[in-house]
């Protein structure tokens, strides 16, 4: 009865922590996602993928302004030929365009729905510019170049900590791999040490460390650019 009641507790426990990491996920993923940390990795690699589609998106807004179009066809431009999720962004500051915000306020949104930095120096120069003047072409052609720069700086770096992160993934894994080797190879063993109140906490000890560890070397792999 006290081993049914542990391996109860433990499923509990895991359940828990399962819907925590999973909870806040929408079935279709974007910004604003939820707090769990499946969601922010979701959020986050979205926002990569924003990044990367960035300097491309102000070259071409920069080729309509040279063309004589204005800026809100500019951005009109990056909705028609570019892609998900800079087009789909670029989409919803259109809409709320047309429904009546105000230009500043709608940048302001799309820049703190979007949260990246890269769009925040963009926004930034664009309200800086229309309230003192300056060449907006020049403007995104230098921010544009600055953003490709940091992105090769930023794709050497993680070339260069590839091995540490495989090395991380690897290792943190092994536990778990070694187990249910095990358990599979020798079921007659194992379940009972799982069942039992030290294999339990052997297994907790065991995640916390792995956990700790695989926090660890993500922190000395993160480098920030």
């Amino acid at each position: 009865m006290i081993e049914w009641a542990i391996v109860a507790l433990v499923a509990i426990a895991f359940g828990g922590i399962a819907w925590y990491v999973a909870s806040g996920i929408k079935v279709r993923p974007g910004w604003q996602n939820g707090d769990s940390p499946i969601a922010r990795w979701m959020d986050a690699r979205r926002r990569e993928k924003f990044n990367a589609q960035l300097p491309e998106a102000l070259a071409t807004m920069s080729n309509a302004l040279r063309a004589g179009f204005s800026l809100s066809q500019a951005f009109d431009s990056i909705v028609e030929i570019g892609e998900d999720p800079i087009s789909e962004e670029f989409r919803i500051l259109r809409q709320q365009l047309r429904i009546g915000m105000s230009f500043d306020e709608a940048l302001e949104s799309l820049s703190q729905r979007v949260g990246s930095e890269d769009l925040s120096l963009v926004t930034t120069a664009i309200l800086v510019s229309r309230k003192t003047g300056g060449n907006v072409t020049e403007i995104f052609d230098m921010i544009s170049d600055t953003i490709r720069a940091r992105q090769k700086i930023e794709r050497k770096v993680k070339t260069l900590t590839a091995q540490g992160r495989m090395q991380g993934t690897i290792v943190s894994a092994m536990p778990l791999v070694l187990g249910a080797i095990l358990t599979a190879m020798r079921p007659g063993l194992m379940i009972p040490f799982f069942c039992s109140v030290h294999g339990v906490l052997a297994v907790l000890l065991t995640v916390a460390l792995v956990v700790t560890g695989w926090l660890i070397i993500r922190r000395i792999v993160r480098i920030d650019v």
